[in-house]
C-alpha cells in the first residue's frame, strides 16, 4: 500500500508550457518566409514558389548544425547568433551562383525576423487563457478553470536559444525577468502579477528535452518564485503539470521527468466534438504504446484532474504522421 502522503492531493499547480508550436508559431510556413526574404536579397531561389526546395536545404543545414554545435551552439561556445548566422548561410549556399556569397543583409534580416513577432504569431486561446490565469490567481476557481488549487505557477520549458522570452513579450505577454542561469534583475512587481513567471530554455541549462533536468530546472525556478515570496510552501506541495505538442520531447519527457503531461491538439487531429480524452500511441516503432492526453486547446486544460482523469473509460487512436 501506498504511504498516505503520496496520495494526498496537492494545494498547487506548477504549470509550464512548451513555446514555439504551443503558444506561438510563424506567421507563414519558414521556408515560404525564407524564399521570399531570399528573393528580396537577390538570392536565386525560386520565389516561395520553390519553397520545397529551400524547407529541404533548411532541414539539412538545420540538422548539420546541431550535430557540430549542439543545443544552439552551448555546447561549443559558437553562441546561437552565429550558430544561426551558419543555418542560414547553409541554406542558401546551394543556391548561390558561382563566385558569389550569401548576403549578409539577408542573415541578419531572417535572424531579427525571428527574434519578434515579426515572424512569429500566438495561437488564437493563448492571450484569453493567460488572463484567465490572472483571474483564476487572484480571485480563484473560473468558469473556465476549476481546479481546486490554491496558486498556480506558470513557467515555460523549451527548447531553444536565448531569444523565448523577447519573442514572447513581443507578443503581448507579460513575462518575470527570471530566467534559469542568469542573474538578471527581478521585477518590482511580484511575479504571480505576470502572465509568465519564469523562463527555462535549453540553451541555459545545458540540456534539451526530453532529458529530465531541463525539467528539474524548472522545480528549481520554483524554489525561486517561493523563496522571492517568503512562503512557506515547498516544491512538494506542487502538482507539476507540462503542456506541449511534441510526444517524445513534451509529453514522454515531461513523463519520465515525473510531471503530468498533456499535449495540446495544435494539428487538429481530435475530433470537433472533443475536448479532452485519453489516447494510445506508439512513439516509435520499437517503443510500446503509451498512454497520452491531450486537449483540443488550452482552455480543455481546465478539465484536467490528475486523480479523476485516471478514470475515463474511453479510449482513442492518436495516429502519428
Amino acid at each position: 500500500m501506498q504511504p498516505a502522503q503520496a496520495l494526498r492531493a496537492k494545494d498547487n499547480l506548477l504549470l509550464c508550457l512548451d513555446a514555439f508550436g504551443t503558444l506561438f508559431k510563424p506567421r507563414k510556413p519558414i521556408a515560404v518566409t525564407y524564399a521570399e526574404v531570399a528573393a528580396s536579397h537577390g538570392i536565386p531561389t525560386g520565389g516561395s514558389q520553390n519553397a520545397n526546395e529551400v524547407q529541404e536545404r533548411f532541414k539539412i543545414a538545420f540538422k548539420g548544425e546541431s550535430e557540430r554545435n549542439p543545443n544552439y551552439g552551448k555546447a561549443t561556445g559558437l553562441g546561437p547568433k552565429r550558430w544561426w548566422h551558419n543555418v542560414i548561410h547553409n541554406t542558401f549556399t546551394a543556391f548561390m551562383p558561382l563566385g558569389r556569397t550569401v548576403p549578409m543583409e539577408a542573415i541578419k534580416e531572417l535572424y531579427q525576423m525571428y527574434s519578434s513577432k515579426k515572424g512569429y504569431v500566438l495561437y488564437p486561446d493563448v492571450k484569453d487563457f493567460f488572463a484567465e490565469l490572472q483571474k483564476y490567481n487572484r480571485d480563484g476557481p473560473t468558469q473556465k478553470l476549476k481546479w481546486p488549487y490554491k496558486r498556480v505557477v506558470v513557467g515555460i520549458i523549451t527548447n531553444s536559444d536565448d531569444r523565448t522570452r523577447g519573442v514572447l513579450e513581443t507578443l503581448d505577454l507579460n513575462v518575470a525577468s527570471r530566467r534559469f542561469g542568469t542573474s538578471a534583475q527581478w521585477d518590482p512587481e511580484p511575479s504571480s502579477s505576470k502572465d509568465i513567471e519564469f523562463v527555462v530554455q535549453s540553451y541555459d541549462v545545458g540540456h534539451e528535452k526530453p532529458d529530465h533536468r531541463i525539467f528539474d530546472a524548472a522545480t528549481t525556478m520554483l524554489e525561486q518564485v517561493l523563496a522571492a515570496e517568503s512562503s512557506e510552501t515547498t516544491p512538494d506541495d506542487f502538482e507539476k503539470l507540462y503542456v506541449g505538442d511534441e510526444l517524445e520531447k513534451d509529453f514522454d519527457g515531461a513523463r519520465r521527468a515525473g510531471w503530468h503531461a498533456v499535449l495540446v491538439d495544435r494539428n487538429g487531429v481530435m475530433s470537433s466534438s472533443t475536448k479532452f480524452r485519453y489516447g494510445r500511441v506508439n512513439l516509435m516503432d520499437h517503443k510500446p504504446q503509451i498512454e497520452v492526453i491531450m486537449a483540443r486547446s488550452l482552455f480543455d486544460l481546465g478539465m484536467w484532474e490528475p486523480r479523476t482523469l485516471r478514470a475515463v473509460p474511453r479510449w482513442w487512436k492518436y495516429e502519428t504522421a
